[in-house]
């Protein structure tokens, strides 16, 4: 596994962080830019989150995996193919930033794959304040799943994990940015 978490620093590196002046979602300003959905979005790269990812929630009791759009659809997607191909079948869902304006509203969607009380697991690229992660799970929760593990690929290391850890989740990541920058080597 550390191998293909050192491919995927490599490519990461490559084609999702950017050095120099930034303004994050979170309105935080930063040295440096991560857009996983050029990764997410490449085929070797979305291959390598789907196996990690996978192989991050191994030993989970969970029925599926889900998270924010637009962000997360990738993520959930490689994810849910290879449990697929593991014979681990993981369903997933996608949060709405906003709820549907017609049909029935909903602001989660897949839920059809699902029970109300069934596990899941959150996904999401980035996580600086864990804002948008809450958010997702607090619609998941409402949605009638509960969650029993919240996972990204990189944790910014800037109070996202406390604040998560304070709202009752323990976070998972694949990378630190320390982490990242020095597997890519």
């Amino acid at each position: 596994m550390q191998e293909l978490k050192r491919r995927l620093a490599r490519l990461l590196v490559e084609k999702s962080y950017r050095e120099g002046d930034f303004t994050l979602a979170s309105g935080r300003k930063s040295d440096y830019y991560f857009d996983c959905r050029v990764t997410a979005l490449h085929a070797e790269g979305s291959y390598l989150i789907g196996t990690l990812f996978n192989h991050l929630l191994e030993g989970l009791d969970i029925r599926g995996v889900g998270g924010m759009t637009l962000g997360a659809d990738p993520l959930v997607s490689s994810t849910t193919v290879i449990s697929h191909q593991k014979g681990r079948p993981l369903h997933g869902l996608l949060v709405r930033k906003e709820a549907k304006g017609h049909g029935t509203g909903q602001f989660v969607e897949g839920l059809g794959n699902f029970q109300p009380g069934d596990k899941v697991a959150m996904l999401e690229d980035v996580v600086t304040t864990g804002g948008s992660l809450l958010k997702a799970c607090e619609r998941v929760r409402a949605a009638g799943l509960d969650i029993v593990a919240v996972c990204t690929i990189l944790d910014r290391e800037e109070g996202g994990r406390e604040i998560l850890r304070q709202a009752g989740y323990e976070l998972r990541s694949l990378y630190t940015r320390k982490e990242l920058i020095e597997l890519a080597r």
